[in-house]
């Protein structure tokens, strides 16, 4: 991967803020930008839009601005801040806990990698009223608090958000969409080069049979989701997409899940965007793609276009009903999903993974 000097423009952009405002006190910015994106979410809401329209084509969308303003989320705060529906599905920890007490039960790790809003990555193409600092800090605490406690209680949480931070203006584009709610290319292959990093040192991982796949860079034309229905009207966006495909054919082809993995992918359309086709945009260079590139080997995929909550889960659930020897081929599951879904979806139910 390619890399800008950085020296000269970090000490640069150290002086530089939006609207003039030089190393501001990191409570107050913090206070300001969550004040900021709740009058946002909150507007959008009234209007009964999805998406928030920001600077410079930027779109964001209206539940991740919320869940970035609401701050501390779990325990007792999590009734008052939750969508769920039920109180006793508010809270994302004891759903998260209980998951992992399953797959230790059985020897399968976890690794949970939350994807970081786009508005606490690009905090400065929000809104005008707001002044962010160049180099940008971290504004969101609570996500650092949560995954924190999480790691107290043995959960092996992967946090991108500092090097999603510091590659967000990527050689191949910036790691998010403008008019999408999901990553774009670049910022898929940042998050499956970093997952790879952490599994690759697992005792197990040098015994799997691997292979090498191909990669190369193209350009793609797509309509941004938070430019449908619901949405703010706008133009398509240019993108540049990492497309792997096998290289042990004579026709190459995209890398196929393989239910036989020893390695599950779970989660919600983040794992789906740019690899299932149709309004994931198109196939071959999402992250189940880009994890087999620096694995060297196909994953199992459960992936659901809704949430990634308590859905993904009921399909895991199914995929071993239907198949009583299906945990037996596991080493870990990737659970990866939107940082929003901790307050913004149906909520957070403890489910088996296998059954009675």
């Amino acid at each position: 991967m390619r890399h800008r000097p950085r020296a000269a423009a970090a000490a640069l952009a150290a002086s530089i803020s939006i609207n003039g405002c030089v190393d501001p006190n990191i409570d107050q910015l913090i206070e300001s930008f969550q004040g900021e994106l709740g009058r946002l979410a909150r507007e959008a809401a009234a209007a009964e839009r999805i998406a928030v329209p920001g600077i410079d084509g930027w779109i964001f969308f209206g539940p991740e601005l919320r869940h970035l303003s609401v701050g501390r989320f779990w325990g007792p705060d999590a009734a008052g801040i939750s969508r769920s529906p039920r109180a006793e599905d508010a809270d994302p920890l004891p759903a998260i806990l209980d998951f992992k007490r399953q797959l230790d039960d059985i020897g399968v790790e976890l690794l949970l990698v939350p994807v970081p809003p786009k508005a606490a990555v690009f905090p400065e193409k929000v809104s005008d009223a707001l002044s962010v600092p160049i180099p940008v800090p971290r504004l969101d605490p609570a996500h650092r608090q949560f995954y924190e406690r999480l790691r107290t209680d043995g959960v092996d949480v992967l946090d991108l958000t500092d090097l999603f931070i510091a590659e967000r203006f990527h050689p191949e584009g910036p790691l998010y969409c403008r008019t999408d709610t999901h990553w774009s290319g670049s910022g898929c292959t940042i998050a499956a080069a970093a997952i790879a990093n952490v599994i690759r040192v697992r005792p197990w991982y040098d015994a799997l049979d691997t292979q090498p796949y191909a990669a190369a860079w193209y350009s793609i034309s797509v309509t941004g989701d938070l430019t449908r229905e619901g949405g703010i009207p706008g133009p398509r966006e240019e993108l540049r997409l990492r497309g792997v495909v096998t290289r042990t054919r004579r026709e190459r082809t995209p890398v196929s899940p393989n239910p036989d993995s020893p390695i599950v992918l779970l989660g919600d359309s983040h794992n789906l965007v740019f690899h299932a086709g149709g309004d994931m945009h198109t196939t071959g260079a999402g992250l189940p793609d880009q994890l087999a590139f620096e694995l060297g080997l196909a994953l199992d995929l459960v992936a659901v276009r809704g949430s990634g909550a308590t859905p993904a889960r009921l399909n895991l659930l199914r995929r071993a009903q239907t198949d009583p020897t299906y945990w037996g081929r596991k080493r870990l599951v990737i659970w990866c999903f939107a940082a929003r879904e901790l307050t913004e979806s149906d909520g957070w139910r403890l489910a088996p993974i296998a059954p009675p």
